[in-house]
């Protein structure tokens, strides 16, 4: 399992963030940004926090949980702060 992949994404006050099936959409202070992921990968928003899962184990998926979790995370970033 990515490591990236296991850390929690911290939503900050006045940040957004919704999953409708497979696309994510985060918005902010500063915009709205959309990102669709892979069917394969989940993510929930729970307590604050978005989590990111890798649904099947498959072995190509591992580099994509780490990869979209990160994407996410940006997203979270650039809607709250700016890049």
């Amino acid at each position: 399992m990515s490591r990236i992949g296991k850390k929690l994404i911290e939503i900050p006050s006045g940040v957004n963030v919704s999953v409708n099936g497979n696309v994510v959409t985060v918005s902010g202070p500063l915009g709205t940004l959309n990102r669709e992921v892979n069917p394969k990968i989940g993510v929930a928003v729970k307590d604050g926090h978005v989590e990111v899962t890798n649904t099947t184990g498959e072995y190509e998926l591992r580099a994509q949980h780490g990869l979209y979790r990160q994407l996410i995370h940006n997203m979270v970033e650039g809607v709250s702060k700016g890049y």
